[in-house]
């Protein structure tokens, strides 16, 4: 792993909003250039920027690992990894694309010619199954924009597998190696195609990928090593949070003899009767009479944390929209949105005899001419 932190977007050369396709690109170009092979020269650095460059690819190129690098920066990844950080053994899982992003370059990896970087990337999996990190568990929770307005704890409850406290995650008593893979923990399938035959390796069924068989299976957990168990927690939500965010837990997931996986809680925003988000910001429609929008009024509105005065100046054409500073939703990083209010002049349907006298009057002596037509604003 690199020693310093830098931004995986920039590690890379690309934009925040570079597709998928170009996350590719940047890396198979920069792959190929800082290849040791490539640089006998500076083997060691070119190594080091050789791993830099892999960390990046592996979150950027997922999409969940994308989201929480880009809502949480490195610490919303950093236990996606196993203990020290990013590892090309344990922690690489595009190994698939190896082929399509360095094509010939992989005789420059070690294939056939005795180690190299491929083996350091791909050599040793088998080890990496066997010691392996729990699963991830992903939970949906649906806020209110008052909740979301400020911070929240919710009680969370799902099941996930925990160790086995009667073989103590072993899956049972004595160990012996898997005769379908040899050990291997995995198992390669001939095919053919219109290209010709073809290898396609998987993981061994008969033994889960661990090279291993257990001899006398454990009755608690029926040789899994796991038994699921209710878990409960209490989350504290930060304000701010959007639709489609997700808050790490981490160590909250399902067990695994490398570590327990993660809990992603992601959430969804219900829908609010009254208020509309806009990113921080909160809007909200007030209907107003025309005798206040002309002659100016002060009026309480709606907010998240109850009613406020504000002050509708003489002359507020429908449409206007007044900003009440600080009550709309508070920033991840600092600060809060505001109160957009957005004028409605009413106009009534019904009026008396005595109003619409007087609205003519209005009408017959008014100071100020109605403006010509005009192109709407986009």
């Amino acid at each position: 792993m690199a020693t310093t932190r830098r931004d995986y977007y920039e590690v890379l050369g690309i934009g925040r909003s570079a597709s998928h396709d170009e996350v590719k690109s940047a890396y198979r170009k920069l792959a190929k250039e800082h290849h040791p092979d490539c640089n006998p020269d500076n083997r060691v650095q070119a190594e080091e920027k050789f791993k830099e460059l892999s960390e990046a690819y592996e979150v950027l190129a997922d999409k969940e690992k994308r989201k929480l690098y880009d809502t949480y920066g490195h610490e919303g990844v950093s236990r996606q990894f196993g203990p020290g950080g990013f590892d090309f053994r344990r922690d690489f899982t595009h190994v698939d694309d190896i082929s399509d992003l360095f094509g010939d370059l992989l005789q420059g990896f070690g294939v056939g010619g005795g180690g190299g970087l491929f083996d350091l990337l791909v050599g040793g999996r088998t080890q990496s199954r066997r010691r392996s990190r729990g699963g991830d568990i992903r939970i949906s929770v649906r806020l209110g924009l008052d909740e979301i307005a400020e911070s929240v704890t919710k009680e969370l409850s799902f099941n996930r597998f925990e160790r086995c406290q009667e073989c103590a995650g072993e899956g049972g008593k004595g160990k012996e190696t898997c005769a379908a893979c040899r050990g291997q923990g995995q198992v390669q399938h001939r095919a053919s195609s219109f290209l010709g035959q073809f290898v396609q390796v998987q993981p061994c069924s008969d033994c889960g990928g661990t090279g291993e068989r257990v001899k006398e299976p454990c009755k608690a957990c029926s040789g899994d090593g796991r038994v699921r168990k209710p878990r409960t927690l209490k989350v504290r939500i930060p304000a701010g949070v959007s639709a489609g965010h997700y808050l790490p837990l981490h160590g909250e997931g399902h067990y695994g003899p490398a570590g327990n996986g993660d809990v992603l809680v992601q959430f969804e925003e219900k829908e609010h009767p009254l208020f509309l988000r806009q990113g921080d910001d909160v809007a909200v429609e007030v209907p107003v009479s025309i005798a206040n929008a002309v002659l100016g009024a002060k009026l309480k509105v709606p907010t998240l944390g109850g009613e406020k005065e504000v002050e509708i100046p003489a002359g507020t054409q429908s449409g206007a929209v007044l900003h009440i500073r600080g009550a709309g939703i508070k920033h991840l990083d600092g600060g809060v949105g505001d109160l957009l209010v957005r004028v409605v002049i009413h106009v009534p349907k019904r009026l008396s005899r005595e109003e619409k006298s007087l609205l003519k009057k209005l009408d017959e002596s008014k100071s100020e001419e109605t403006p010509a037509p005009r192109k709407p604003a986009r």
